[in-house]
C-alpha cells in the first residue's frame, strides 16, 4: 500500500519512471543509433526525451549530452524548465545544476549537458557528445543542423540520438526513419488521456478526422495535400542555410547568419480576426518578414505570427521592423480601417505603413504568388527562396485549398502581401511543372 510506504520510499517512487511511463515512452531495448518518439500533441514526448536522458546519465551511458530545439526558447522553456523537463522530472539528490548563460547543465556525477538550437547549427560545429536529444525535430528551422549534430555524436561506445516530435512529412524526418539504427515508436494523445484535461480531450475527439487533427493529435504523417497552391518537396527546393559567422570569443562564441544584402525588406501583416465569432476568442495574427536581393531573388526571413492582442501584434512588428531594417509595413486592413494603423503608430517606433485592401478573393491573389515559386525566365527554381523552414507557415501553405467558404489563412496572408510587394506579378512565361500542370 502506497499509504504505509515511507517519505523516502515515496520519493523513490515518485521519481520511478519506469513505474508509471506506457512501455512506448521507455527508452528501447536492443541495438539502435536513434529512438524516434513520433506523437501527437500531448502524449508524453517531452517527459519521455527528458526521462531518456535522465537514466542514461544516471547509468553512466551519457557524459557529454547535446540538447537541441526549434529555438533557444523552447530549449530552455521546455526541455529544461517545462513542467515535464530535465529539472522537474529529477529527483532532488540528483537534480542538475543549470547554467543558462553557459548554456550548460551539470549532474552531480559530473555529466554536462550543452544546449544547442537549430536556428543557429554551426554551434554543432565541433563539440563532441555520447548522448543527444532533439526535441521537435520536424520543426527545425536548418535541417543540416541534424548533420552537424551527427558529426559530433562520436564519443564513448554507443553513442545515440532520442529525437521526440510531432510528424510533419519533411524530408530529413523521413530520412531518419527510414534508417537501419531507427527505432520507433509513439502514437496518439489520447493514450495520455488519464493526464490531461477533459476539455481539451474534448477538443481532440471532437476534431477527429480533419487534417490537423491527423498529423497534431493521431500522429500520422500525411502526403501533399490535393489542390494545395504548393508542395512541401516545392518547398524544400527552394529553402537556403545562409553562412554563420562566429563572434565573441572564449565561452562566450556565437554565430550570427551572413544574409545576402537586401534592396528592400517589408514586413506583412495580416491582423486577427475572431476565430470563431461565436466566441471571445482571437484568431491568429500573420506576420512575414520578406526581403527582395539584388539579384532579383526575394527570401522568406521570418515567420513572427501568432495569436496576439493588438498592442502585442504591433510591437512584434515593430521588433521585427527594426531587427531586419525594413522600410515598410505591408497591412491589410479588411478587418479594422483605421484601427490597423492606429495600432502600429501606437507602437514602439513609427512605421512607415501601406495599407492594402483585399478587393479580390485570396485565391486570385495568391496563385501570382505561387507562381513566383516555380520556373520563371532566367530563374529555374522561381524567384523565391526561404531562409531556413518556417514549419506553420509552410504547413499553412502546402495545406490550404483555394476553395469558396476555406478559413482564412493568416500567415499565408501576410506572405502573399509581403511578396506581391516586393514582386509585383509574376513573369507570363512562367511554367507551372512544380505540380504538373501545363506551360503558359
Amino acid at each position: 500500500m502506497v499509504a504505509q510506504l515511507r517519505p523516502a520510499e515515496l520519493e523513490a517512487l515518485l521519481y520511478d519512471w519506469r513505474s508509471w511511463a506506457r512501455p512506448e515512452q521507455l527508452l528501447p531495448a536492443g541495438d539502435w543509433d536513434t529512438w524516434v518518439a513520433l506523437a501527437g500533441r500531448g502524449w508524453g514526448k517531452t517527459r519521455a526525451g527528458a526521462e531518456a536522458i535522465r537514466e542514461a546519465v544516471e547509468k553512466g551511458g551519457a557524459r557529454r549530452v547535446a540538447l537541441v530545439a526549434r529555438t533557444a526558447a523552447d530549449v530552455r522553456d521546455v526541455m529544461i524548465e517545462g513542467e515535464s523537463g530535465l529539472l522537474a522530472i529529477s529527483p532532488p539528490s540528483f537534480r542538475p545544476i543549470y547554467e543558462p548563460s553557459k548554456r550548460r547543465l551539470t549532474w552531480p556525477n559530473g555529466a554536462i549537458a550543452t544546449t544547442f538550437t537549430s536556428e543557429k547549427p554551426d554551434q554543432l560545429r565541433g563539440p563532441q557528445h555520447d548522448f543527444a536529444w532533439c526535441d521537435e525535430l520536424a520543426a527545425w528551422r536548418y535541417p543540416d543542423a541534424w548533420a552537424q549534430l551527427q558529426a559530433g555524436l562520436r564519443l564513448g561506445r554507443a553513442p545515440r540520438a532520442v529525437v521526440t516530435t510531432t510528424p510533419r512529412p519533411t524530408r530529413l524526418l523521413k530520412e531518419i526513419l527510414a534508417e537501419r539504427g531507427t527505432v520507433k515508436t509513439g502514437g496518439s494523445t489520447l493514450e495520455n488521456r488519464a493526464n490531461l484535461a477533459r476539455k481539451f480531450i474534448a477538443r481532440v475527439e471532437a476534431a477527429a478526422g480533419g487534417r490537423f487533427a491527423r498529423q497534431e493529435f493521431w500522429a500520422e504523417l500525411l502526403s501533399d495535400v490535393e489542390g494545395a497552391l504548393w508542395s512541401l518537396a516545392q518547398i524544400e527546393a527552394r529553402v537556403v542555410r545562409p553562412a554563420f559567422r562566429a563572434v565573441g570569443d572564449g565561452d562566450e562564441i556565437d554565430y550570427a547568419p551572413v544574409l545576402p544584402e537586401f534592396v528592400r525588406v517589408v514586413v506583412g501583416v495580416d491582423p486577427a480576426t475572431k476565430a470563431d465569432p461565436k466566441k471571445d476568442e482571437p484568431g491568429e495574427t500573420g506576420i512575414v518578414v520578406c526581403g527582395l536581393a539584388a539579384d532579383g531573388l526575394a527570401y522568406v526571413l521570418e515567420d513572427g505570427s501568432g495569436v496576439y492582442k493588438p498592442k502585442e501584434w504591433a510591437d512584434k512588428t515593430a521588433e521585427l521592423f527594426e531587427r531586419y531594417s525594413a522600410d515598410r509595413v505591408i497591412a491589410e486592413d479588411n478587418q479594422g480601417g483605421d484601427l490597423v494603423e492606429s495600432n502600429l503608430r501606437a507602437s514602439k517606433v513609427s512605421l512607415p505603413l501601406k495599407r492594402v485592401h483585399a478587393s479580390v478573393g485570396k485565391k486570385v491573389r495568391a496563385e501570382p504568388v505561387s507562381a513566383f515559386y516555380e520556373t520563371q525566365l532566367g530563374y529555374p527554381l522561381g524567384r523565391v527562396r526561404h531562409l531556413g523552414h518556417h514549419a506553420e507557415l509552410e504547413t499553412q501553405m502546402t495545406t490550404w485549398v483555394p476553395t469558396s467558404g476555406a478559413r482564412s489563412p493568416d500567415r499565408l496572408d501576410a506572405l502573399v502581401w509581403a511578396l506581391t510587394e516586393l514582386l509585383g506579378t509574376p513573369d507570363a512565361t512562367y511554367t507551372r511543372h512544380a505540380r504538373g500542370k501545363s506551360t503558359r
